[in-house]
Formats: structure tokens, sequence, C-alpha cells
């Protein structure tokens, strides 16, 4: 007699099939989002700079970045960009200990420069565009309120890439908006949607990240760098001191002028 119930080698299969559909759908969403990243709502702009140029960002800022990360930034006589959800201050999440309000206030201080991640740290494509930017208003007033002479001139998009109508709204408040890639920008790039080099994707081959560097200079390109932590015990999404002052003398070293991100935005926006 046949059995009605499926065999174990059968609900193999089946469960074989559907993880195989679901990596497939979120390859295809991972496809399609990049690409409305990447097309959709351009504000184009001439990346040709006389000088290579560099900057360094951290997202989320855990303290590190700043008390090791910007001292190590500062013993070469260069400055960074901390992208800061004000929402986050005081707190600790994945990417370890959030910034305090002394620690902006020395920020500012010492020359580095401040950035938006929006309030709530906002998934940038899960949240919806109106609520997106009701939390970089947010962010911004929360700013004015503990600095009144401090702004935050540019953006860096949580999480993941964002929405097409969340680049059409945050292009009214910010010269620049960054997001990742692991390349650099040259030639015509997109202000709403600027390319970045994640540190940590190639912590356990940095010669893909001086390779990088070099292909700047030779293309005469804008490379941002970005991190999160920066300590010996580094989460996942952060670098050790070591491998993070070994690419700012690697960098310092190359020739390009290595300034904060909405500096080497001024620097280009001058030219024309």
């Amino acid at each position: 007699m046949q059995s009605i119930y499926p065999s174990v080698e059968s609900k193999h299969e089946d469960s074989k099939s559907a993880a195989v559909s679901s990596l497939l759908v979120a390859r295809m969403q991972g496809v399609y989002r990049r690409a409305v990243a990447q097309y959709c709502f351009r504000r184009p702009f001439v990346v040709k700079p006389d000088a290579p140029l560099i900057s360094f960002s951290f997202d989320d800022f855990p303290r590190s970045a700043l008390t090791v990360g910007g001292s190590i930034l500062k013993s070469h006589g260069v400055s960074g960009t901390y992208y800061a959800a004000l929402g986050l201050l005081g707190r600790t999440i994945e990417t370890g200990q959030m910034f305090d309000a002394d620690d902006l206030y020395q920020l500012v201080d010492q020359g580095h420069e401040l950035g938006c991640h929006t309030f709530g740290h906002c998934h940038a494509w899960n949240t919806p565009p109106l609520a997106f930017e009701q939390s970089v208003l947010e962010n911004q007033r929360t700013l004015h309120e503990l600095i009144p002479s401090a702004s935050m001139p540019t953006l860096s998009y949580p999480i993941s890439v964002p929405r097409a109508g969340t680049k059409e709204k945050v292009s009214q408040y910010f010269a620049c908006s960054r997001g990742g890639g692991q390349k650099f920008n040259a030639g015509v790039a997109d202000l709403n949607y600027l390319s970045a080099f994640f540190i940590e994707q190639c912590r356990e081959c940095p010669e893909k990240i001086y390779r990088i560097i070099e292909q700047t200079c030779q293309s005469r390109g804008w490379l941002i760098f970005a991190t999160h932590d920066i300590g010996n015990n580094h989460t996942p999404w952060g670098c050790s001191p070591e491998l993070f002052e070994q690419i700012v003398r690697f960098s310092v070293s190359s020739g390009a002028r290595i300034l904060p991100v909405f500096q080497a935005y001024q620097a280009l926006a001058s030219k024309f």
C-alpha cells in the first residue's frame, strides 16, 4: 500500500527547494534595490579634483571611533566625518558603546565633521520616505538643542540602500548623501548616493584596501572610507587600531588630499 505521508527524502528535497527559492528571491530583491538606489533620483556631480581625495567616515558614531579612530586621524594631521544618530546617544548597540554629549563637543572642538544618520537609525529601505525625512529633521533639531552652532551637512544612509523616494526627500537637506558599494567616486557621481568603501569588509585582505587607494589616485577620484568602532576587541562592523592606522598612513603617503566628506565636496564644488 502506498503511504499517504511524504517520505523523509521528499521532505528534505522540499526543504532544499524552499531554501533555494528564498535565496533567489533575496538576491533578486537585492539587485532590484541596488538598481533603484543607483539609477533613481540622481543628482549628477563631476568628480575631477586636481589631486585625488580620500575621506574617512564612521557610521553610528561608537565612542571608540572618536577616542581611538579620531586620535589616529589627528596624529596624522587629518580629520574625519562622524555620522551620528542622536537617538542612540549614551546607548550600547551592536556596534558598541555609542557617543555621549561630551563626545559631540570634543568632536567639534577637535575639528572633525558631524554628519546625519537619522535620529532613530532608520533602515534606509524599510522606512517609508516621509518617516525617514521626519527622522532626519528630528536629528537636526536635537543637534541644534545640544550644540546650536553645529550642523550636519551630509548624510549616511543607515543599514541599507535607500528607496527612490527617500533619495528625493533628503536631497533638499544635504550637500551630499553617502551609501556603500565598495568603490570610489570618479567621473560623474550621484550626490544623492555617493559610493563608499567599508573597511571591515576587507579586514582579512588589507591588500584590497591599499589597492583601491592606488586606483583612486590613478583615476584622480574620491574615495570615502567607512567603518564603525575601532578597537582591539572590535565588533564585526569595526576594525583594529593597527589596521586603521596603517590605512590612514598609507592614504596620507599616497599623495591624496585627506578631507572630511563635506570639505571634500566643497573642494570639488569650487571647481565649477
